[in-house]
C-alpha cells in the first residue's frame, strides 16, 4: 500500500523534467537518481562503484567538464558549494542496473517507474519518426504535383496567347485579286 502512495508522490512529469538528452542518449543524473530513490547521492554512487562491474559505459559514464556546464546553464545550480567531483550519468540500461543495487522497496517501485517512463519516451520517439516520414512523402508527392501543375498553366499560358494572337495564315484556293484578267 505505501508502494503506491510513494508512486502518486512521484509525478511522471517530475520523472521526465529530470531526462537530460547528452551525447545522444537519454540519461539522468546520480542526483536526481538519488533524490527519486530517497537515498543521498554519495551513498548511490558509493553502492555504484561497490559494483562497477555491472555499470559498463553504455549503462553510465560520467559527464566531461564541458557537458556538466553545458548541463548547469539549462537550471539554475549554485556556484557555492555543489559537487567536488562530475556527476556520473545514468543510460535506462544505467537505471534498470541500479534497481539490483540498490534494493529499498522505494527504489524498486522509483526504478519500475522510470523505466516505463523510459518505454513511453521511446514509443513516442518512434511515433514521431513515422509522422516525419510520412510528412515527408506528402511533401515530395506535393512538390511532384506543383511542378505539374506549373507546367499545366504554362500549356494554358501558351496555348491563351495563340489563340489571342493566331499566326496569319496563307489564305487556299480563290482570291479575289486572282480574277482581274
Amino acid at each position: 500500500m505505501a508502494d503506491k502512495q510513494l508512486l502518486s508522490i512521484i509525478s511522471d512529469d517530475m520523472v521526465i523534467n529530470k531526462i537530460y538528452e547528452i551525447r545522444g542518449l537519454k540519461v539522468m543524473l546520480d542526483s536526481d537518481l538519488a533524490e527519486l530513490y530517497g537515498v543521498e547521492t554519495r551513498v548511490l554512487n558509493q553502492a555504484v562503484q561497490r559494483n562497477i562491474n555491472r555499470f559498463p559505459e553504455d549503462f553510465m559514464f560520467q559527464l566531461a567538464d564541458t557537458e556538466w556546464e553545458i548541463l548547469k546553464s539549462q537550471f539554475v545550480i549554485s556556484s557555492w558549494g555543489g559537487r567536488r567531483k562530475l556527476p556520473n550519468v545514468f543510460t535506462e540500461h544505467g537505471v534498470l542496473m541500479l534497481s539490483s543495487v540498490l534494493n529499498s522497496a522505494q527504489a524498486i517501485q522509483v526504478n519500475i517507474q522510470i523505466v516505463r517512463i523510459f518505454s513511453r519516451l521511446r514509443t513516442l520517439l518512434a511515433e514521431n519518426t513515422e509522422l516525419k516520414l510520412e510528412i515527408k512523402e506528402i511533401r515530395e508527392r506535393l512538390t511532384s504535383h506543383d511542378k505539374s501543375i506549373t507546367t499545366i498553366f504554362k500549356y494554358v499560358d501558351e496555348l491563351i496567347q495563340q489563340k489571342a494572337n493566331p499566326p496569319k495564315r496563307r489564305r487556299i484556293g480563290f482570291k479575289p485579286d486572282d480574277c482581274k484578267n
